[in-house]
């Protein structure tokens, strides 16, 4: 039996609810519908940032990301925002490939740089993206929580 071909493309419509299903194949979780109307910006905004891997006609991966100008004096940045592969399609490569095929569009618009976030307890992402070349940035994540111990809001 042939082994099936992958191919990276851009976001086509109904591409939305194939993403979301990798999203809750991945979390266990049905993505909220704040989540869904954020990946439907993305698909619909950012079509250029945003890559689908598709084998059989089916999405198995995605990656979405944004170029932004001068956020924090920092020119033209390119962001990998979110990036999911099916599970049973992790460790094929198709998160490497997505990574790269985005990179290429950051650099082919002038982009200096390409940033994410990672939590420090996602070992795998973060060996990820250090395959990908990625370090340590001059950025520091900072966060306000706004619930104190307590449940009551913070002023």
């Amino acid at each position: 039996m042939a082994k099936a071909k992958m191919k990276i493309r851009r976001p086509l419509p109904g591409d939305g609810e194939q993403i979301t299903g990798i999203v809750k194949a991945i979390t266990k979780r049905t993505p909220s519908a704040g989540f869904r109307k954020m990946v439907s910006n993305y698909l619909e905004e950012r079509k250029d940032t945003c890559m689908v891997a598709e084998v059989d006609g089916k999405a198995v991966g995605f990656i979405l990301g944004a170029i932004k100008e001068y956020g924090f004096g920092v020119p033209r940045t390119g962001w990998i925002e979110v990036l999911g592969v099916h599970p049973s399609r992790m460790g094929s490569g198709i998160g490497t490939r997505l990574g790269w095929k985005l990179i290429s569009v950051f650099k082919n618009r002038g982009v200096q740089a390409v940033h994410t976030s990672v939590q420090w307890t996602s070992g795998d992402l973060l060996a990820f993206f250090r395959e990908l070349g990625f370090t340590r940035s001059d950025f520091l994540n900072l966060e306000l929580p706004l619930k104190g111990k307590h449940g009551r809001a913070r002023r």
